[in-house]
């Protein structure tokens, strides 16, 4: 007997069969056994997941001899005939290769003639969006109200490119993407019934390559075994899909974290000769940095799978949380990039080489600079001095340093700008100017006009931006007086007058302005002139 793949082998012959979609299963279950049945069902989704299987099993649970039902028997004769695929009453089409109108009308022409064996007449078309949009229309009226004994089964990839009239007369179903624990599991559980000798690595990393599609998952199994000679073996199952050994991955996320170029570029030219899949390697190590940061999130002695690798667990325990999430972040905007490079070594390096360059500088590297220091004045009599210091100075960027070492910039409105305050907080901290800053306090001035600004929500907001920006021993004092000079939303407001001052001067003062004025005995329209 000719071998069979495992695809066709092993695809599935009932509800219970299936992986993953649970939630397509359960109405479709309760729609057979309560015989609430519609004529047209939509199933979406990408290759592979169970689009066309899922429609033959429900054809075979319309036509079982025992009844209709969400378990067939698998036994009687149309159960044997749909899973051989000789079936006469279930119609199976391609619409790629039958997308022309004439085709369509013939086949719709059958639809008025009772089944020849079967209790329905089911019609499978698959890749439906194939049609033109005449064989749509020649469909269209049957699809909407045929016959008591016939069922329209469709099947897409792409439900967008279908007319509104068609979806609007089937219930759609979505298949959605199959885990990598469910196709592990299910590979897992192939193998053990083949007798094929195998390790869960090698399972893992096929599910990987799969990317949700239990159909590829299994045709790279049928590669991987004949690959390795009859069993699976996680080396020869990377070197197959191009991936890198997990050690080699491991010591590259480690160069990294250790901020050690020279053993990074050392580890890339290790990988290198292994002639390794960029792409593939770059999703793996996505998702090693996402295991490490799970291992990270739970609490010691969680179980959990990544748990259970040593390595990782190590790497986790030596890492900081911000660096996983650094790294992990630049791997997946690289990703995007990757095709864009000359070459896809130089792209996966020069994403390896900005992790580097963007990785956070230690405290201890940061080199010591020297600045001006103006000592915080601890006397009463100074306070006065230093407050009008800060209210007239032209010097407005001059850094004033504590003695807790905390920079205050003179002008409040770069102050208020370095707190990045917003909304109602930040409109009452522009209509306030500072009054006087000491050590431990304060004080802001408030203009009578603006009190209604102030509530005790919006002071605890400001003074909570203040204490992080100055620290936690600063209190906040607002006083209820006409300030002594500018406040920043009385300066934005003055700018922004001779902004438009100068716009209308320049638009008046413009020749080719005066030009028309005089010609047309035309005016300028107040208000019409806006500053760039």
């Amino acid at each position: 007997m000719s071998y069979q793949v495992l695809a066709r082998k092993w695809r599935p012959r009932s509800f219970q069969d299936m992986v993953g979609q649970s939630h397509v299963l359960k109405a479709l279950g309760n729609a057979l056994d309560q015989d609430r049945l519609h004529h047209a069902y939509l199933f979406t989704g990408t290759r592979g997941v169970g689009k066309t299987t899922l429609a033959r099993i429900l054809a075979k649970c319309l036509n079982c001899e025992t009844g209709v039902s969400s378990t067939p028997c698998g036994d009687c004769s149309a159960c044997k005939a749909i899973d051989e695929g000789r079936f006469v009453d279930l119609i199976e089409v391609d619409a790629a290769s039958r997308a022309k109108v004439e085709e369509t009308r013939d086949l719709m022409e059958n639809v008025q003639y009772s089944p020849t064996v079967g209790r329905y007449k089911v019609y499978l078309i698959d890749e439906i969006h194939m049609f033109s949009n005449h064989s749509f229309n020649a469909l269209l009226k049957t699809l909407e109200e045929p016959p008591p004994h016939v069922k329209f089964l469709l099947a897409t990839t792409e439900p967008k490119k279908l007319p509104v009239t068609i979806l609007s007369r089937c219930l759609q179903f979505n298949l959605s993407h199959l885990t990598n624990d469910q196709i592990t599991d299910q590979l897992q559980n192939i193998l053990c019934k083949e007798s094929i000798e195998f390790d869960t690595v090698s399972t893992e990393l096929i599910a990987r390559g799969a990317f949700g599609s239990m159909r590829d998952a299994l045709s790279l199994l049928d590669q991987a075994i004949s690959y390795g000679g009859g069993a699976l073996d996680e080396k020869q199952v990377r070197d197959m899909l191009g991936t890198v050994d997990g050690a080699d991955l491991l010591g590259l996320i480690e160069t990294l974290n250790n901020n050690d170029p020279q053993a990074l570029m050392s580890q890339l030219d290790k990988i290198a000769m292994q002639n390794p899949d960029y792409d593939a390697l770059l999703n793996e190590m996505m998702s090693q940095l996402q295991s490490i940061a799970i291992i990270q999130l739970l609490p010691e002695g969680a179980k959990h799978p990544a748990s259970e690798n040593k390595e990782l667990v190590n790497l986790a325990a030596i890492m900081n949380k911000e660096d996983v999430q650094l790294f992990y972040q630049i791997a997946m905007m690289g990703k995007k990039d990757l095709y864009l490079a000359p070459d896809a070594k130089s792209g996966f390096e020069m994403v390896m080489i900005r992790m580097l360059a963007f990785r956070p500088i230690n405290q201890k590297e940061i080199p010591n600079t020297t600045m001006p220091v103006v000592e915080i004045p601890k006397k009463k009599s100074d306070v006065s001095d230093l407050s009008e210091s800060l209210n007239h100075t032209s010097a407005r960027s001059e850094v004033i340093r504590s003695e807790n070492n905390l920079s205050v910039d003179s002008d409040w409105k770069n102050i208020i700008d370095e707190m990045a305050l917003v909304g109602l907080v930040k409109e009452l901290a522009g209509h306030c100017a500072l009054k006087s800053h000491t050590e431990n306090k304060v004080t802001l001035s408030l203009s009578p006009n603006q009190e209604h600004l102030l509530n005790p929500n919006q002071k605890v907001r400001l003074e909570n931006a203040i204490k992080t920006h100055f620290g936690d021993q600063v209190t906040l004092y607002i006083e209820i007086e006409d300030p002594n000079n500018e406040t920043p939303a009385e300066t934005k407001a003055r700018e922004e007058r001779e902004r438009q001052k100068t716009a209308e001067q320049s638009v008046k003062n413009d020749p080719i302005v005066k030009v028309l004025e005089e010609t047309f005995n035309a005016k300028i329209e107040e208000g019409s002139i806006q500053p760039i």
